[in-house]
């Protein structure tokens, strides 16, 4: 389990791989398309902020959090396994699984991605003063066009009923504040044994900058 715990991103960006290969030999409507691509960006958005460059686990407890023990606390590699594993991959697969039968999920999911682009594209950057953090870019060439596709075709092709709306809007706003926010917050220890190596705090050089 500490293997799979440092390294499922490393798996995730083979089940990237996968994905596109799946997608390349099999036929799919377009929202179906949309949805496996966005599962596959969650793939590669992950592998970015974890292993290249990779440190935005102690980006994120140094710069938002202020924390003195960036490599653990509030922000640490168990938590990060439950956030990133179980309730992304999880939801996110559920969404292409799913496709047309769940649209409301497919919203929820595209609105998790939507709430990554905008925090790594403008919160990070504004409170760490730079202009670069793991998992920006993956936000701006995949979360953001991808977001856009989605909610365009669904609003064209009137797949979302207002049921569907109001579900997929309440689940997405729930999942980004309390499926990764509140968990790092019940999940915190200061003391725990679940640190993260140190490929995934921030180099000295960009550390003093924050």
């Amino acid at each position: 389990m500490k293997y799979f715990r440092n390294h499922w991103y490393d798996f995730g960006l083979v089940l990237a791989l996968g994905v596109g290969l799946f997608l390349l030999l099999t036929n799919h409507s377009v929202l179906s398309w949309l949805l496996w691509l966005s599962l596959a960006s969650l793939f590669l958005h992950q592998f970015e902020e974890y292993r290249y460059p990779g440190y935005f686990p102690g980006m994120v407890n140094s710069v938002l959090f202020s924390s003195q023990r960036p490599d653990r606390f509030p922000l640490n590699s168990n938590t990060s396994l439950i956030v990133n594993v179980v309730v992304g991959w999880g939801f996110y697969f559920l969404a292409a699984i799913f496709g047309e039968h769940a649209v409301w999920l497919g919203i929820a999911t595209i609105l998790i991605s939507v709430g990554n682009f905008m925090a790594h594209t403008f919160l990070f950057n504004y409170k760490g003063k730079t202009f670069y953090n793991p998992g920006m870019l993956t936000g701006l060439i995949l979360f953001l066009p991808i977001s856009l596709c989605f909610f365009t075709y669904v609003v064209q092709q009137d797949l979302a009923s207002p049921t569907d709306w109001v579900l997929g809007i309440i689940l997405g706003i729930t999942l980004n504040y309390i499926g990764i926010l509140k968990l790092i917050d019940w999940l915190k220890d200061e003391n725990t044994s679940y640190t993260f190596p140190k490929r995934c705090l921030v180099p000295d050089k960009k550390h003093r900058a924050l």
